[in-house]
């Protein structure tokens, strides 16, 4: 839960805008699903926002969730897998994927994470079958001083 800066990520057609400060914040809700806002800054430094819901649909797999931005009739529809597979055990990054390796990203709770650290984040990507010539780096220079 909470703010994350993705510092990095597999490109996805929703995120083609984004150029720049993308960030994720999730917030536990009282019906055990959790609120997802997403938000990145086009070229011109606008912002675009993207509200969706995350919900685990199997409780004993508690890493490995579905998450939807697309809400018709009251209800979340066409949910993505989004798969923790990389968690510092101080909670400072956290990697998700894909079981397929479509998408990506590595959140951070500041807006860089440390050269060795992401590194060695890669390193495990590559063990995990990504590649890393998968990930563009995202520009956090919106949310450092």
């Amino acid at each position: 839960m909470g703010f994350w800066y993705a510092v990095a990520s597999i490109p996805t057609s929703f995120e083609r805008r984004c150029v720049q400060g993308t960030t994720a914040e999730y917030t536990l809700l009282d019906n055990g699903r959790i609120e997802v806002v997403n938000t990145c800054y086009d070229q011109e430094g606008t912002p675009d926002v993207a509200k969706g819901q995350a919900w685990l649909p199997d409780e004993s797999e508690p890493a490995k969730l579905k998450v939807s931005f697309v809400r018709f009739l009251g209800l979340w529809w066409f949910g993505g897998s989004y798969w923790v597979i990389d968690l510092a055990e101080d909670y400072s990054y956290a990697v998700v994927g894909h079981p397929a390796r479509k998408y990506g990203w590595i959140l951070s709770r500041t807006p860089i994470l440390p050269p060795d650290v992401l590194e060695a984040i890669y390193v495990r990507l590559e063990q995990q079958g990504y590649r890393r010539d998968q990930f563009v780096s995202i520009d956090q220079s919106l949310h450092t001083p």
